[in-house]
């Protein structure tokens, strides 16, 4: 969400209990302000907190002439002091995905050694052991942390459709025309968009690329996300939602007007934690993450 607007992008999220303390807001909106200055950005953005054991991580990114690829993700502890994160290559992924497990330490110099649960003995008398595989394979959290900031961002970041223009020479910048998404648009999930390269358009047909525009529809909507479908799982978040509010779920995300219906809130069932929120016929919008870090791996068992 906007640094310019934080105060009041996070009372509008509030209700899924994703808040700071005063001393945290105060200190973000300070700190946000010179650390635009002093890199440069053209924006910045609170992009949310991931929980740690010895302590929390603060993830702030600096947005600079391209708003989905020239983005520089930074952390701290306090709110005052920020760090630069390395960029997640694909390389790095890997050997994060492969190595780094469990709950986040909080500390940036933690190194994970990759391990394996191994059965020793037979019968009866088997047991089972964790291994460390590979000794001189060691990741520090600064890198987990980068590869996890990255794969949320690539995997649930949201926007409402509009909100953002590409030119014809694929630049991607904020489309200051947008005056937001009617009530009847904002309650489906085919008018918020994945805020990342798309997978799905690329696939699509002459036929089906012939109605879209492409300065706005240059990105994949939630509504063709898998899992797909309503289970009892879901079904039972419908019956607990309020009557009135419009509680939409499709397995993957679930979408909900608060606030006396005057703001559309969408939450990720997979990355738990990540709330998007737009508040229709106005150009407010933002997605945060307070969350632990780790992807619900359940889902499919869910529905």
């Amino acid at each position: 969400m906007d640094s310019s607007t934080l105060y009041y992008s996070l009372d509008l999220v509030s209700g899924s209990g994703l808040t700071l303390s005063s001393e945290q807001k105060a200190a973000l909106q300070t700190s946000l302000v010179i650390l635009k200055r002093n890199n440069k950005f053209n924006r910045v953005l609170f992009w949310g907190k991931i929980l740690g054991i010895k302590g929390d991580y603060f993830i702030a990114q600096g947005v600079s002439e391209d708003e989905m690829t020239d983005k520089k993700s930074l952390y701290s502890f306090n709110c005052v002091d920020w760090h630069l994160l390395p960029p997640a290559t694909e390389a790095m992924l890997a050997e994060v995905s492969a190595t780094a497990k469990g709950r986040f330490v909080g500390d940036p110099s933690h190194e994970y050694e990759h391990t394996e649960i191994r059965r020793q003995g037979e019968g009866d008398e088997a047991v089972e052991e964790e291994v460390v595989v590979g000794t001189n394979v060691k990741v520090k959290e600064e890198k987990r942390l980068a590869s996890t900031v990255h794969t949320i961002d690539k995997e649930v970041s949201v926007v409402p459709r509009g909100a953002f223009i590409k030119s014809p020479h694929g630049l991607v910048q904020t489309n200051r025309s947008f005056e937001g998404l009617s009530s009847l648009e904002a309650s489906k999930l085919s008018y918020f968009l994945h805020f990342t390269e798309p997978q799905k358009l690329k696939k699509k047909s002459i036929l089906e690329l012939a109605d879209l525009n492409p300065s706005i529809d240059f990105l994949d909507p939630l509504s063709e996300d898998i899992p797909k479908g309503q289970g009892p799982w879901a079904r039972a978040l419908c019956a607990r939602s309020i009557f009135g509010h419009g509680f939409i779920s499709t397995g993957s995300w679930s979408l909900q007007f608060e606030r006396g219906s005057t703001v559309c809130v969408i939450r990720s069932m997979l990355w738990l934690g990540l709330t998007s929120f737009h508040v229709p016929m106005t150009p407010q919008h933002g997605y945060i993450y307070m969350g632990d870090g780790l992807k619900n791996l359940d889902l499919p068992f869910m529905l």
